[in-house]
């Protein structure tokens, strides 16, 4: 008789996996569940179960003690649950020589196929095959990954699958599952990828392992729209251990933030990043200023192409160039101080970059991002400029309205008013209104010239010299022509 011990705290969860046995038809001859760890131990005691699903979090540290001796002394099959993701809790798995870790919420197809193979297992031992006397007969578990020296590294060879998106990692190991292999490795989920452990032998395995991968690859994207970095392992050296291998086949897949997914890397040595300064030099700084007050968008463009995407092997270590990513950030952050726009929602956009910057897996998807917050940094700081134009046109204008009445007013005296040049002033007033200083003056001064013939009974001498005329025949003949222009007008 094969029993199956659920030890949750949770009925729901309880129920559940004893309603997928039931359905699936997983052959196990007893189901028993307990939901405190008190019951837990009683259960062990007196029944003996073969298999133990265990919920982690219901283990009390006083309590944990009192459950390996039991583990130790009847020897079942244990499979760990938890809701937490964390190295601790793998260790504890370790310490149970757990055949699985499942983190909650566990698929129903994963959960069938590791009782069912852990009803095998039961089987197969009650036989007294050989099988049984080992769970893989490669002798590979868990503890080969985390603990130095468990496994030594002398015929294994490693392949390491990582999803862009871990949540989707169940159909992975379904796939790798039902693939065909012709020498099947060892599964190991992680939380974050899979690892596979192959005992190949002979001559050239990473060249065979590299072939393995890519048809792997090649059938995943024939069926899966997810995005999958793999990477081949092996090393010469026959003295390090599995747990080293891994370590290194691990640091690998850091050049997919270079190649991208759906790629292939084969490693036979620990990965050897180029140093780099990642700090902008005083040179690269004041170009960054020139290029972001000239918004030279191609420009910039090109430096981020040039320096970010055009990389060979061997790469630079990727948290330097994530460094040096932020050092422009910092130049961009004080263009949009000087330009006021460290608010709203360019603010939030900053630190969203920002944010990409330090997690984002791919560096071209950073740089893309990236270029996208530069212009519209420098579309906002462009319409800025244009409304700090406008404002100083404005404030000119209302200056000349206030102080039009002054025969001696010039346009050294208004551009001195707003601050500028009075040839820049005058190239302002021109693209703004298409008119120069003189022509807008005049203009000004004849408007009011005419309300006060319409409204007074000044005489011409009086009029000219409230309105900023010196020489009344001169403004007799300004108001002349200005008075034969709206006829024209009127005529048409």
């Amino acid at each position: 008789m094969t029993t199956l011990l659920i030890a949750d705290r949770d009925p729901n969860e309880r129920t559940g996996i004893g309603w997928l046995v039931s359905s699936y038809a997983i052959p196990f001859d007893r189901v028993m569940s307990t939901g405190t760890f008190s019951e837990l131990i009683q259960t062990i005691d007196n029944h003996f179960p073969d298999v133990i699903c265990i919920e982690l979090d219901m283990i009390t540290k006083e309590a944990w003690d009192r459950f390996k001796q039991a583990v130790r002394q009847y020897r079942p099959i244990v499979i760990v649950m938890t809701a937490e993701a964390t190295f601790e809790r793998a260790m504890q798995g370790i310490e149970l020589h757990a055949a699985d870790v499942w983190i909650k919420p566990q698929s129903p197809d994963h959960i069938r196929r590791v009782l069912t193979q852990c009803c095998r297992t039961v089987a197969q031992s009650r036989l007294g095959t050989e099988q049984a006397a080992e769970p893989n007969p490669a002798g590979v578990s868990y503890r080969s990954l985390f603990l130095p020296q468990e496994t030594a590294g002398g015929r294994y060879q490693l392949l390491l699958l990582q999803l862009e998106n871990p949540k989707k990692q169940t159909l992975l190991l379904s796939f790798l599952e039902d693939f065909p292999f012709s020498e099947p490795p060892v599964l190991l989920p992680l939380s974050d990828m899979i690892v596979c452990v192959f005992s190949y032998s002979g001559e050239e395995p990473v060249q065979r392992l590299r072939q393995v991968g890519k048809q792997l690859l090649a059938e995943w994207e024939a069926s899966h729209i997810e995005p999958v970095s793999l990477v081949v392992y092996d090393s010469p050296d026959p003295s390090l251990s599995l747990q080293e291998k891994y370590l290194y086949a691990r640091q690998a897949l850091e050049i997919r933030f270079f190649k991208g997914y759906r790629q292939i890397s084969a490693i036979e040595d620990k990965v050897q990043w180029v140093m780099i300064d990642p700090f902008l030099t005083p040179a690269e700084q004041r170009a960054w200023i020139d290029m972001l007050n000239d918004g030279d968008r191609e420009k910039i463009k090109q430096w981020m192409y040039q320096e970010f995407l055009n990389m060979e092997e061997p790469y630079p270590e990727p948290g330097l160039l994530r460094t040096r990513l932020s050092s422009i950030l910092a130049q961009v952050r004080r263009f949009m101080k000087s330009y006021y726009l460290d608010h709203g929602s360019l603010e939030e956009r900053y630190h969203h970059i920002f944010e990409k910057i330090l997690y984002t897996p791919i560096l071209y998807r950073i740089v893309q991002e990236f270029l996208l917050f530069l212009y519209e940094v420098l579309e906002a700081a462009n319409h800025q400029q244009e409304n700090a134009r406008t404002d100083v046109i404005e404030q000119a204008i209302r200056y000349m309205e206030e102080h039009f009445r002054n025969p001696e007013l010039r346009l050294e005296d208004v551009a001195r008013h707003v601050d500028r040049s009075p040839a820049y002033f005058s190239s302002l007033l021109s693209k703004k209104h298409g008119t120069t200083f003189r022509q807008l003056l005049t203009t000004i001064r004849m408007k009011e010239a005419q309300r006060l013939l319409l409204e007074t009974k000044w005489t011409v001498q009086e009029i000219a010299e409230k309105t900023g005329f010196v020489n009344v025949n001169y403004f007799s003949k300004v108001f002349k022509g200005a008075f034969c222009k709206i006829r024209f007008s009127l005529k048409k």
